[in-house]
């Protein structure tokens, strides 16, 4: 068993496709009324719709509002590259990550020019989160500075906010007129749930904040080599939006000209029909008690010895 590889193995050790995956996809290869042409720059709008459904809930009011700019990208990375470069254009400043982060992030922001600095997250002695200090270091950021925030199944610690101390986290981000930055890989990985997985970033929605989000359905949809993923970045109002998305589609025109289609058609059906995306949520149960219950093994096996 790989205990560092960052993908879902069957008992076989074999990767793993959704079974409302499958059924998804021989609808869309049935389907030859579809073609092959290049997709928008900003990718699939009914994609892009049912991602900001996923994060905020589909009843949430921002899943429609127009001030939320919302752009397909090549998975988690490709939308980290694309926000590493909209900030150091427009949003000059550092960004603040936690010590430790994820591999790849520090390497994706620094080679888009993007200042790097640490703010404390595990503390090794309880093996939980340093709320004091995280507090701290945040309280000693520049005003302006970006805070990148894992939504939750913190990578690599494991250790996520209590709802308690995501609210001390937007107080001092709002005081301290903090911009935060949800990379969001893992929805449903720690729960079984979209929505309790998501409080933190819901939170933060509710009390006012502007902000960037990356999302990922690699993991949560089993589209891995798909490359299926998404920016947004939550304005002020529909004007701002409309002027933020401009300059996005400049970013990713220049990088990559188009995103691909196959993985965002099945992700677009899957979210925005009802039965399957429930038919989805009961798949993510089912991946997640497993890997818990393999968590659980593992543990009481190594208590054992």
């Amino acid at each position: 068993m790989n205990l560092g590889v960052g993908a879902y193995r069957d008992d076989n050790g074999k990767p793993y496709v959704f079974p409302v995956v499958r059924k998804a996809e021989a609808k869309i290869c049935a389907d030859h009324s579809l073609d092959k042409e290049y997709a928008p720059i900003d990718g699939l709008a009914d994609f892009n719709k049912g991602a900001r459904g996923a994060l905020f809930g589909w009843d949430h009011p921002d899943v429609s509002s127009g001030r939320v700019v919302s752009a397909q990208t090549l998975s988690g990375t490709g939308a980290l590259r694309v926000i590493a470069e909209f900030m150091k254009k427009f949003r000059p400043g550092p960004l603040y990550v936690s010590k430790p982060t994820w591999g790849n992030h520090k390497a994706v922001f620094a080679a888009a020019g993007v200042e790097v600095r640490d703010y404390t997250y595990f503390k090794p002695s309880n093996k939980g989160l340093d709320i004091e200090g995280m507090i701290k270091d945040l309280s000693a950021a520049p005003a302006g500075s970006a805070v990148l925030l894992h939504t939750c199944a913190h990578n690599p610690t494991g250790v996520d906010p209590s709802k308690e101390e995501w609210a001390r986290i937007a107080d001092v981000c709002k005081k301290n007129q903090l911009y935060p930055f949800f990379d969001t890989a893992y929805q449903g990985f720690t729960s079984g749930s979209l929505d309790a997985d998501a409080y933190g970033l819901r939170y933060f929605i509710d009390q006012g904040f502007e902000m960037i989000i990356a999302q990922s359905f690699a993991k949560i949809m089993g589209l891995y080599g798909e490359r299926t993923g998404a920016l947004h970045i939550v304005t002020a109002d529909q004007a701002t939006a409309k002027r933020v998305l401009s300059q996005v589609k400049i970013l990713i025109r220049t990088n990559y000209s188009s995103p691909p289609k196959h993985g965002a058609r099945i992700a677009a059906m899957i979210l925005n029909d009802k039965a399957m995306r429930e038919e989805w949520l009961n798949n993510l149960k089912d991946v997640t008690k497993r890997m818990n219950d393999m968590r659980n093994a593992l543990r009481a096996e190594l208590e054992k010895l």
